[in-house]
């Protein structure tokens, strides 16, 4: 006896955003569907670098649930580099068409905190939560750097994202501003966060105010604490 073949249907790109997916053979199919723009409404503009856009982390993991029959991600490397945090990457995801499992490698870099007007190399002046935020940012920034190379709907147009905003704003944020490293860790927060799609919505868009200030992040970030797995 045979083994029976399974086919899968492609959606329309609607579908890709609504309701679930059936998914079917077809290479040429799925990267004409990566290719194609992301959702506007998806799209943010970052609050630190005027000009640039971006897709926030959880909607690339989104993105990648509903494209691929499973996906993981690997830590390659980290890296200390001047006063930043530099994470390699490699992206798994497995082939629709075969089940086969395809990859890409990607870095991303996220900035120590460190005391007003310290050295790029002054080590003694980094902040103690430097690490905890900077080394998260850096691995949320490679997924996308990685998933961007899938195709255009991940972002892969949009900007070189990662290297503009650490190029424009290392060494150059005041303390009191709100650090491209406390940015990162926040919006990680939010994607491993509890609360539902709605309120994750909601997150996204107050962390993305241009006008949001230091003690209004704070309390975000206070409240995102608080809605965290418990660990037992």
């Amino acid at each position: 006896m045979g083994v029976e073949i399974v086919k899968r249907k492609l959606p329309a790109l609607k579908d890709l955003y609504n309701g679930d997916l059936e998914l079917k053979s077809g290479q040429n199919d799925i990267n004409i569907l990566v290719n194609q723009p992301p959702k506007s409404d998806w799209i943010k503009e970052h609050p630190f670098a005027k000009g640039v856009k971006y897709i926030p982390i959880g909607r690339i993991e989104f993105l990648l649930t509903r494209l691929f029959l499973r996906w993981r991600v690997e830590v390659k490397v980290i890296q200390l580099i001047a006063n930043a945090c530099v994470v390699t990457v490699r992206l798994y995801y497995q082939n629709i068409e075969n089940d086969e499992w395809s990859w890409q490698d990607g870095i991303g870099a996220a900035p120590l905190q460190t005391d007003t007007g310290a050295g790029a190399i002054e080590f003694d002046k980094i902040k103690s939560s430097a690490v905890m935020m900077s080394a998260p940012a850096a691995e949320s920034y490679a997924v996308k750097d990685a998933a961007e190379k899938i195709g255009k709907i991940f972002g892969k147009d949009l900007n070189r994202r990662d290297e503009i905003l650490y190029d424009t704003l290392i060494g150059i944020i005041p303390e009191e501003k709100i650090s491209l490293s406390q940015f990162g860790y926040a919006e990680e927060l939010v994607r491993k966060s509890t609360l539902d799609e709605e309120q994750k919505e909601e997150a996204y868009a107050e962390l993305a105010r241009t006008d949001l200030a230091m003690a209004e992040f704070v309390a975000i970030k206070n409240k995102l604490l608080d809605a965290q797995p418990k660990k037992y």
